[in-house]
């Protein structure tokens, strides 16, 4: 099967998982996904061809990954009976990265389409349920185990939904849980109103749909919700010390841009 059927956003998932591949043949990869290099090269017979590029959406998304990653790790260390909700799940094969204990039980959402091609690509595991839904629906949450610790991993999702969604969403969380994490990426407003103009964006018929100045200030959707920290990206110095030298230079340029530096922000939560 092909990944034909993706519309919108979920055209943007072929892209991040070929320059989480890409990185992984790097002498001294930024995240190291194998997994990444694996599906690549069985969906794109073409792929080893290729050379990793200045594409801020790929490396954006590398680095994002692997804050992602950092984080989700640091807490099941300190929560082992955690359900971890990884929403809008994509293609990544975070779970299979980080293979937390059997203690987690981990559920990977998304839409029906992309949940088809996973079940292609990436192979089943113990204490891993994949979702076949929609997350602005918040019948799904029906389906995980409530009453235990929670990591919610909102990866390259969050810009994607109206505020609305996303109030709703971490409305809907840190009511159904006992306690937890939320991690999560935004865009600034700047990004989100000139979304619509954005060549990557528009290569893939999709846009932003919110974006946020001051995301610590998602922490006001819910009185139980705290904001925690956020970690950098587009001037991560993972990114600066291990991407391509024409990519570093790259970003070097655009950093120097008012707003660059943190118009996309990784940002976490708990309740």
């Amino acid at each position: 099967m092909t990944d034909s059927g993706f519309v919108g956003v979920q055209q943007t998932a072929r892209p991040v998982l070929a320059a989480k591949a890409l990185d992984n043949r790097l002498p001294d990869p930024i995240l190291g996904d194998e997994y990444a290099e694996q599906v690549m090269r069985r969906l794109d017979p073409g792929y080893d061809k290729r050379r990793f590029g200045t594409s801020q959406l790929g490396l954006v998304a590398v680095v994002r990954a692997k804050a992602h990653d950092d984080w989700a790790r640091s807490f099941l260390t300190d929560h082992p009976d955690a359900v971890v909700l990884h929403l809008g799940c994509g293609l990544d094969a975070r779970v299979y990265r980080i293979d937390p204990p059997a203690t987690v039980d981990w559920y990977d959402l998304d839409y029906p389409a992309m949940i088809e091609v996973r079940k292609q690509f990436l192979p089943p595991r113990a204490h891993h349920t994949l979702i076949e839904a929609d997350v602005t629906d918040p019948a799904w949450l029906d389906r995980v185990p409530r009453g235990r610790p929670v990591l919610v991993i909102a990866e390259g999702l969050v810009p994607y939904l109206t505020e609305t969604d996303v109030r709703r969403l971490l409305t809907d969380v840190a009511d159904t849980f006992p306690t937890g994490q939320i991690q999560l990426d935004t865009v600034s407003v700047l990004a989100w109103r000139t979304s619509r103009w954005d060549p990557t964006l528009r290569k893939y018929d999709t846009r932003f749909h919110c974006g946020f100045d001051d995301p610590a200030a998602l922490a006001d959707f819910h009185p139980r919700l705290e904001y925690i920290d956020e970690a950098p990206m587009n001037d991560s110095p993972v990114l600066m010390a291990k991407a391509p030298a024409n990519a570093r230079r790259v970003f070097r340029l655009l950093n120097l841009l008012p707003g660059m530096k943190r118009s996309t922000r990784i940002v976490r939560f708990r309740f």
